[in-house]
């Protein structure tokens, strides 16, 4: 470890945490005080006296959590919370867990018990190491406070190398009221031992990948967080471009390739697109870049792009081969691979023909036409689809935040983003995200636009952080897609549980949310109409303050196409009536096989032999 020259001062370990916050670009913090940590919140008063640090204060220590997770997202900067010991450490554990599944940087603060109280059973002490530990990236105990100035610099280091993901420093009460001679240390001085991750890609198999590449006529590229993490939209876009690769994402990748695109196909998976999910049913080569084949977008892992050889492109070693072994492993920095695969494609002069997966582009196509994504519009009530259409016109350029269930799906159907514009919980599926998270954003970027997309179920998991906005004007738009029920859970119970509903219509203890906002001092908005609609999101957006929004639905709308547990994406139930008028004479005739196009008068492919 290097240590930059500086003046050695005496101070407190809580000074020493603050201050190496500061020198790491913190300037927000989100957190709830308690007795364990408030040496630490003596040094954020100091920091917020002079103007170099805003606490937010937070109502729920998880707000704390998906704060600093949606910060993070918005940015790819490190976010930061504090909780106190016991109850305030163990509230935080959903959004530490929510953040690992998802590969968010965040370092995470908690206070404990004085050292010698350490293992006592003390009053609010808990082993939030310990509890913690599956859902880490690393984890320390700040025993010494001399340690400290270290332990920050590595944990920011770690949080955001490699693949990002959260860190915990837990520090006794005594460590942060403890003088010592404090020596800062500054970012980017700290060397790891056996942390080393792979940023170069294998110069061979990156050689393979184009070969691969080049050969194919039926590629289909498959992106994921991880070209969110690698800021490798540019480089995406470069490489389906040269080649003409049509392009499906993930629920996390949403927004690393440009969602309006021609080449773009939608999110794959369970509640994707059908033609994303036909299109990767029948590739020849799939190129995934930053996805790690989990199972909500596989279905039935063995029938999973069986006809395909498989790229696999990740930074982290243990994600290649995991669930399906690729041709061709690429361990490395997404966006550096990229980069390295496009020289090696300019310097070898590789070229393609726009005709050379045009048969694979017009299947793909077709299947466009035959299956939409569709917008009911009922007679009686509104329709969920059509309300997030009509908000994604009015507002196409807002960064976007969540919360779980079919509302989340719709939105993640129908909601064109761009990179970092879509915050999500994805691989925990943690309902109550989408307001802290958008608090989060909100902080981190103040001059964008940030809309929470809830579900009534969802948002009242933390509407207790309703009050948080109010009390710093957090100028966000909260729009609750109500329909009475846990919707999600009442779609399961419908399709695969013979319509036998427990537990899961959320109408009875329904609050009034205009009033609730009112409460606390937000503007609150209910509409029920389609001629409502425009008019109120027009309001919603345009309103100088934050807006809660509620949006009454048809209640037993369900969210289409669907992949059944257990069944191949290309066996999806929900599909609508091809579009296309069939009475038509086709003026071309695309081969199943190997997606050739043929004249409407050939009843046999002239390529590969098979029967038209």
């Amino acid at each position: 470890m290097q240590l930059q020259s500086v003046a050695v001062k005496r101070a407190t370990g809580a000074y020493a945490l603050i201050d190496s916050l500061k020198r790491h670009g913190v300037r927000h913090i989100f957190g709830y005080p308690g007795g364990a940590i408030l040496p630490i919140y003596d040094e954020v008063y100091r920091a917020e006296a002079d103007g170099s640090i805003q606490h937010i204060l937070v109502r729920h220590e998880q707000g704390a959590a998906h704060a600093a997770d949606g910060y993070a997202r918005a940015t790819g900067m490190v976010g930061v919370c504090f909780g106190t010991s016991g109850p305030g450490a163990t509230n935080l554990v959903t959004g530490i867990a929510t953040a690992q599944m998802d590969s968010i940087p965040m370092v995470v603060i908690t206070g404990q018990v004085p050292r010698a109280a350490i293992g006592s059973d003390a009053f609010q002490e808990i082993d939030i190491y310990g509890i913690t530990l599956p859902i880490v990236k690393h984890s320390y105990v700040a025993r010494d406070p001399r340690d400290i100035p270290r332990m920050v610099a590595e944990a920011f280091h770690i949080a955001s190398t490699g693949r990002p993901g959260p860190v915990l420093i837990d520090v006794p009460k005594d460590v942060g009221l403890e003088e010592f001679d404090y020596t800062p240390v500054e970012p980017g001085s700290v060397k790891l031992v056996g942390y080393r991750p792979t940023v170069k890609g294998n110069p061979r198999q990156i050689a393979q990948a184009v070969e691969l590449i080049r050969q194919a006529h039926r590629p289909l590229l498959y992106v994921g967080g991880g070209a969110i993490a690698a800021s490798a939209h540019a480089e995406i876009q470069e490489l389906a471009e040269h080649f003409h690769i049509p392009v499906t994402t993930t629920l996390m990748g949403k927004g690393a390739f440009d969602e309006n695109h021609p080449l773009a196909v939608g999110m794959l998976g369970m509640h994707g697109t059908a033609y994303a999910n036909f299109a990767v049913s029948e590739c020849d080569l799939l190129i995934a870049v930053g996805a790690r084949f989990d199972d909500r977008v596989t279905g039935k892992l063995d029938e999973f792009a069986s006809s395909a050889k498989v790229i696999h492109i990740d930074i982290d070693p243990a994600e290649v081969g995991k669930n399906r072994k690729p041709e061709v492993p690429i361990v490395g920095d997404v966006r550096q691979v990229l980069i390295d695969l496009l020289h090696r494609i300019r310097e070898a002069g590789v070229q393609t023909d726009s005709h050379h997966t045009l048969p694979w582009r017009l299947k793909i196509k077709n299947w466009r036409e035959d299956y939409p994504l569709q917008i009911p519009h009922p007679n009686d009530s509104l329709s969920p689809q059509e309300v997030i259409a009509e908000l994604g016109r009015q507002a196409p350029n807002a960064y976007y935040t969540t919360d779980v269930g079919q509302h989340q799906m719709w939105a993640a159907q129908f909601l064109n983003t761009g990179p970092r514009r879509w915050i999500s919980s994805a691989g925990l599926g943690t309902m109550g995200y989408g307001v802290p998270a958008a608090m989060g954003a909100k902080f981190a970027l103040p001059e964008e636009e940030v809309i929470c997309v809830s579900g009534d179920a969802s948002f009242q998991m933390n509407l207790q952080e309703l009050a948080t906005i109010a009390q710093y004007d957090v100028n966000i738009k909260i729009i609750v897609i109500n329909n009475g029920w846990q919707g999600m859970v009442r779609q399961w119970q419908q399709t695969f549980y013979d319509e036998r509903y427990v537990a899961s219509n959320m109408e009875v203890g329904m609050p009034d949310l205009v009033k609730l906002g009112d409460a606390f001092g937000i503007k609150g908005m209910s509409i029920s109409r389609r001629d409502e609609l425009a008019p109120a999101i027009a309001e919603m957006l345009a309103h100088p303050g934050p807006v809660l929004l509620d949006v009454r639905v048809k209640k037993d709308e369900n969210c289409y196409p669907m992949v059944a547990p257990g069944k191949n994406n290309a066996e999806m139930l929900g599909l609508p009536t091809p579009q296309r008028d069939r009475s038509v004479a086709p003026t071309e005739v695309i081969c199943h096989s190997c997606g050739t196009v043929n004249p409407p008068d050939h009843h046999f492919c002239p390529a590969c032999g098979a029967k038209l």
